[in-house]
C-alpha cells in the first residue's frame, strides 16, 4: 500500500508565471533538467518550476517531497526572503537541496551525485530492517 502524500495547494495565478519561467530557464536549470527529466534520476519523477503554496520551486519530486533550488543572480540580496520561503515550505513536509548556478554549470555530475546520495539516504531510512 502506498503512503499518501499531502495535497500541495498553490495559488492558481502561479501556473502562468511557472510556464514563463520554464520557457526562460537559466543555463544551470537546463543542464540539471537534462538529468532529472523522464525519471532519469533513480527512477523518480521531477517537475520543473512547480507552484506550491504561494511560491514556485525550481524542481520538485512529489514522491520524495524534495525541492531542488538553483540559486543564481536572481537570488542575490534575497537571502532572507529565500530563508522564509524555505521555512514555510518545510512546514508542509518539503525537503530542500540548494545549489548555486555556478556549481551546476561547472560540475553538473557532482550536483546529480549529491542528489542521488540524498535520495539513497532518504530511502535507507524508509526501508524496514531485515528479519534477524
Amino acid at each position: 500500500m502506498k503512503d499518501k502524500r499531502p495535497i500541495l495547494y498553490y495559488q492558481p495565478h502561479l501556473k502562468t508565471f511557472a510556464r514563463k519561467l520554464r520557457n526562460n530557464s537559466t543555463l544551470g536549470e537546463k543542464l540539471l533538467w537534462n538529468h532529472l527529466k523522464r525519471k532519469q534520476l533513480k527512477g523518480y519523477n521531477f517537475n520543473r518550476q512547480k507552484p506550491i503554496d504561494c511560491y514556485i520551486v525550481d524542481f520538485f519530486c512529489t514522491e520524495l517531497m524534495l525541492a531542488i533550488e538553483i540559486d543564481g543572480s536572481s537570488h542575490e540580496g534575497k537571502e532572507q526572503k529565500d530563508a522564509y520561503r524555505q521555512q514555510r515550505l518545510e512546514k508542509l513536509g518539503i525537503h530542500f537541496l540548494r545549489f548555486t548556478e555556478t556549481e551546476v554549470r561547472q560540475d553538473t555530475q557532482a550536483v546529480t551525485s549529491a542528489i542521488e546520495r540524498w535520495i539513497e539516504r532518504k530511502n535507507h531510512k524508509r526501508k524496514p530492517l531485515p528479519p534477524p
